[in-house]
C-alpha cells in the first residue's frame, strides 16, 4: 500500500442526501476515504469501480433497496471480503430479516452517532484480517486533442 492510499474505504448509500453526506464528512475526518451516494443503482456502480472496504447502506432507498445491493456485492469474487453495514429506520425486526438473508456484517439503527459508527467499523475490519492488497489504481486519463498517425 502506498502511503498516500487511506487506511481504508468506504461507501455510504442514503436516498436521504444529508444522511449520506454527513456520515462522508465524518468518515473523511476521522482519515478514512469515503465517498456518499445516493441511491442503490449508483452505488452499486461506485463499489464496483471503488471497490470499498467497508459498505453502509440504507436498507429503504427506492429502486434498488440496500439490501439487493448487498446481494449484488456479496455475489462478486471481490465482495466477499466488503464488510457490509446496513444503517436503517425500517422496523427491527422486518429489517434484521433482510440483512441476515442478504450477508450483512452488521446492522445498525438509525439515528447512530458516526464516530461511534467510524470506530465499529475500524473495529470490524481488523477483526476480518488484513486488508487485501489493492491494484494500483488507473492514472487519470488524459485527454489528447493531437492527431494520431
Amino acid at each position: 500500500m502506498r502511503d498516500e492510499d487511506p487506511v481504508l474505504r468506504i461507501l455510504c448509500a442514503d436516498d436521504n442526501r444529508d444522511t449520506a453526506d454527513s456520515l462522508v464528512i465524518l468518515l473523511q475526518i476521522a482519515g478514512l476515504e469515503a465517498r456518499a451516494c445516493y441511491d442503490g443503482r449508483s452505488a452499486l456502480a461506485a463499489a464496483e469501480v471503488m471497490r470499498p472496504d467497508v459498505l453502509i447502506l440504507d436498507l429503504g432507498m427506492p429502486g434498488l433497496n440496500g439490501d439487493e445491493v448487498g446481494r449484488r456485492v456479496r455475489a462478486e469474487p471481490w465482495g466477499q471480503t466488503v464488510v457490509l453495514v446496513a444503517l436503517t429506520g425500517l422496523p427491527e425486526e422486518e429489517a434484521r430479516q433482510r440483512t441476515s438473508e442478504a450477508g450483512f456484517d452488521l446492522h445498525l439503527t438509525k439515528p447512530v452517532d458516526p464516530g461511534e459508527l467510524a470506530l465499529i467499523v475500524m473495529d470490524l475490519v481488523i477483526l476480518r484480517g488484513p486488508i487485501t492488497p489493492r491494484p494500483p489504481r488507473e492514472p487519470q486519463a488524459r485527454f489528447d486533442n493531437s492527431p494520431h498517425a
